[in-house]
């Protein structure tokens, strides 16, 4: 087929740099028309199935008609007020709406407009609070193989060898990496997994701020799926050392894994919490980093009085107003259930793919399914080769995942997997 037929292909492809392309030879683009529940309409009149969610932020696929009407009814409103000095009922009920379902203790929200943001957001919240508290701390540790985004904290704390972010390694403050937690989610746990961990902690904890993960599921840098003992094991070095704790759930929050929340696997609560992506279903962009009182107090009882951090489109009302409406979805929404019969589905329909010398492993955890082949494929070849199968799954490395909306039909899933099977089994 041929890509964006009837679109402005030759301007798209001299003019729009999209996300991790070249300008000078881009990886081929698909002109989507429209896109309605787990279907894109291509501008050529071809439909495929949608597996990955728009990078895993459409938990109810496209075309919602409890979103539209939210964001139709706020547009009649607002689009947009700055936050600084004014406040909303859109944001002050998503406020409610977080406190209420989020860890015990995060009681205190910071809007913000995309998830890299957010984890900037955390990372400063930790650095101000050792400064308010008259103890400046400049270091922060997490695991390899972790991906927190693409701005310069964010970079900072994603793992730098080998990794998308390794060229800007040289550019960035110096963190402390633990080596990736070896037991996978349904492994029998061994307490010598946090060794090496604990080891970077009694060495250095006087000059750390925070340990920031993705909780259980390691997302863009790999697709790994690690044993809840070990982030409890975490909450409890944090603990002992006096460390905070910064989840990173902006994949893994709004149901994603089987828990509404990823941390609730190991029961424990961080000191700060980022999340986006889910949080308006994909309609828009927005983000937002919870902390507790404590946290908050002692950042506004400091030097500088205030927290030093103010994006103009924080708590942007229509964001709010489509966030709201995608959590009330959620919450009246048996998500649990789909997202364990998504589990149930993934685990049966790519247990195939097990049998292909091509693969390494194939793992699933909640709507999540993974098959890690031993060699990484070429984008371009494998993209077409989905499209013309009748599905949208965009690969990284050697990883073809999908993570399909909450309301995929069983047939439709069934194509998505069938369609990796296919793939796979062809590739060197």
């Amino acid at each position: 087929m041929t890509s964006i037929t009837s679109l402005d292909h030759q301007f798209d492809k001299n003019h729009l740099w999209h996300p991790y392309t070249s300008m000078t030879n881009p990886l081929p683009c698909y002109g989507v028309k429209s896109a309605d529940k787990c279907v894109l309409t291509l501008d050529s009149g071809e439909q495929l199935i949608d597996g990955m969610s728009s990078w895993w932020a459409c938990l109810f696929g496209y075309n919602v008609e409890e979103l539209n009407t939210a964001a139709k009814d706020q547009l009649d409103k607002m689009a947009h007020v700055m936050f600084g000095g004014l406040t909303h009922q859109p944001a002050i009920d998503l406020g409610k709406k977080l406190v209420e379902i989020t860890p015990d203790n995060l009681e205190k929200v910071f809007l913000s407009d995309s998830g890299s943001v957010a984890v900037e957001v955390s990372l400063k919240m930790a650095l101000q609070y050792w400064h308010a508290k008259g103890t400046p701390k400049s270091q922060f540790v997490t695991i390899r193989n972790g991906y927190h985004g693409d701005t310069f904290g964010a970079m900072s704390v994603t793992d730098p060898e080998g990794a998308m972010h390794e060229l800007y390694h040289r550019f960035l403050p110096k963190q402390l990496f633990a080596p990736q937690p070896t037991i996978k989610f349904d492994e029998v746990w061994d307490e010598s997994d946090l060794d090496e961990m604990t080891k970077i902690i009694e060495a250095n904890h006087t000059n750390i701020a925070a340990i920031i993960l993705e909780p259980i599921v390691q997302g863009a840098g790999g697709m790994y799926f690690y044993h809840p003992e070990y982030l409890k094991g975490v909450r409890l070095l944090c603990d002992k050392y006096d460390l905070l704790l910064i989840a990173d759930e902006i994949a893994t929050g709004f149901g994603r894994t089987g828990k509404l929340f990823a941390c609730e696997f190991a029961g424990i609560t961080p000191d700060i919490m980022c999340i986006g992506k889910a949080i308006t279903g994909g309609y828009m962009s927005l983000a937002a980093t919870l902390t507790t009182t404590h946290i908050a107090q002692t950042i506004s009882d400091g030097k500088a009085g205030v927290f030093m951090h103010g994006p103009t489109f924080m708590g942007n009302p229509l964001a709010c107003a489509v966030a709201n409406a995608n959590i009330d979805k959620l919450i009246s929404f048996d998500w649990q259930k789909n997202v364990l019969n998504i589990e149930k589905q993934l685990i049966e329909f790519l247990a195939p793919c097990k049998t292909l010398t091509t693969v390494k492993s194939v793992r699933v955890l909640g709507a999540i399914g993974v098959v890690e082949l031993n060699n990484a494929v070429e984008v371009a070849k494998v993209q077409k080769q989905f499209v013309d199968l009748g599905v949208w799954i965009r690969p990284f490395g050697k990883l073809v995942y999908i993570m399909p909306p909450y309301v995929i039909e069983e047939a439709q899933l069934k194509q998505l997997c069938d369609a990796i099977f296919q793939v796979a089994k062809n590739q060197s």
